[in-house]
């Protein structure tokens, strides 16, 4: 059985202990709904994290094989030149979407255009390609972050809500009702006690108007 709260056994005290313990199951409640919907969205996010990654994981080492290739068909000098006549700039913001009150990240990004252009004459085919498919790739990548993050916050906040719960369900609740029923014991005592107080007062009373009586 849980401890009692150290409250005196009152019947204005046993008013508040009742209210704090209709709040204190409406806030379990409230939390377990949210902890259910939050699993929910987890194992769908946790979903997309993973076929993100293995898109990532399957596209990424093509990629290398299209820059590896060109150098190898190719100068350093001839690929660095080309990769900084294609360099562009990037703005890169990120808003939040909120998820059962947890705020989660969205990335937003958008390139320039080109520094330059690169000579088609003297890079190969290879470079093209690996830059194409880089560029296809970024968004990729920047939803995968996205998703990692996502499933972080969301994992810890849904351990956050876990404790909250089990802290009211196993502890918090339990110690009201046992202060309750205390409490409620307690004035159930009093009041038998009262009453008995009171019989033996009219009994005393009754017995010494009886006397009284007789001695007329």
């Amino acid at each position: 059985m849980a401890n009692r709260l150290p409250v005196n056994p009152t019947r204005m005290e046993l008013l508040r202990m009742r209210k704090r313990l209709v709040v204190a199951q409406r806030g379990h409640k409230l939390l377990k709904d949210k902890l259910e919907g939050m699993m929910k969205d987890f194992v769908r996010l946790a979903g997309n994290y993973k076929a993100q990654r293995k898109a990532v994981a399957k596209a990424w080492p093509e990629v290398r094989q299209e820059f590896g290739a060109a150098l190898a068909l190719s100068s350093p000098a001839i690929i660095g030149d080309a990769l900084e006549a294609e360099h562009r700039p990037l703005t890169l913001r990120m808003e939040t979407q909120r998820i059962m009150g947890v705020p989660l990240p969205q990335f937003r990004a958008e390139f320039g255009a080109p520094a330059g252009a690169c000579s088609l004459v003297h890079t190969p085919v290879q470079l093209d390609t690996a830059i194409t498919e880089t560029l296809a790739l970024f968004p990729v990548l920047l939803q995968l972050a996205e998703s990692e993050q996502a499933v972080r916050l969301l994992a810890r906040e849904i351990e956050r809500t876990r404790r909250r719960v089990n802290a009211l369900e196993h502890t918090v609740i339990p110690r009201i009702q046992t202060t309750v029923r205390f409490i409620a014991g307690k004035l159930d005592e009093m009041e038998r006690s009262n009453t008995v107080r009171l019989m033996k007062i009219k009994a005393m009373r009754t017995a010494a108007e009886a006397g009284e009586n007789a001695g007329l």
